[in-house]
């Protein structure tokens, strides 16, 4: 069996990702043991083996590592390997995707409650947007995913309509937050970088 072990302890998102990424890509791995030593990089690396078509078999925690073990399950097909990058069902035109790419937990300056108050107007609005495919949270925007924020419900329910959202792993752990993360996908730069790039139109808050 062909297996590849890659060690990415220390390396800073999306190092991991991107370290797997040419693994796969230079040498196609039938088993792949990838070593992390943070709670983002093991859930950033897993997601991207999913989309890659690796199953993950185990995930071993020792301290603060983790060894994830996943084989390729040889089953390239174009639905699967583009389902991160999945429309909302009612998608009206097929070929606009707008991405909302927000790094705060408010709008704009000079008062933070207004600032708070005009978010939760914007998200709870956002559903009234016509090919709405992404919302990326990242910095403080991240706080929006969280327990108890004021916007989780409307967020819940556009990703329940199809709607796909993505919040920062680094974000999330260096607020502390990871575990307290309840909606969305924790991701990484380069899925960051690759939603602009696929997106018709980003809008940035």
């Amino acid at each position: 069996m062909k297996e590849k072990v890659l060690s990415c302890e220390g390396l800073p998102c999306p190092q991991p990702v991107l370290k797997c990424k040419k693994a796969i890509e230079e040498e196609s791995p039938v088993k792949l043991k990838i070593i992390v030593d943070n709670e983002a990089a093991k859930e950033n690396v897993c997601r991207f083996l999913k989309m890659q078509q690796y199953k993950v078999q185990d995930i071993f925690q020792q301290d603060n590592k983790w060894e994830i073990v996943a084989l390729n399950t040889k089953k390239e097909t174009s639905d699967n390997i583009e389902e991160h990058n999945k429309t909302p069902k009612d998608f009206k035109d097929k070929q606009q995707k707008i991405l909302v790419f927000i790094a705060k937990d408010r709008i704009g300056q000079g008062d933070d409650t207004l600032g708070a108050k005009l978010m939760a107007n914007f998200i709870a609005t956002l559903g009234e947007m016509e090919n709405l495919w992404r919302i990326i949270l990242v910095n403080s925007g991240v706080r929006l995913s969280i327990e108890g924020s004021d916007v989780l419900s409307d967020l819940q329910k556009l990703e329940s309509e199809g709607v796909s959202i993505l919040v920062c792993g680094t974000c999330l752990d260096f607020f502390n937050l990871l575990d307290k993360k309840a909606v969305g996908q924790t991701t990484n730069m380069l899925d960051v970088v690759t939603s602009m790039q696929l997106a018709d139109k980003v809008i940035s808050l």
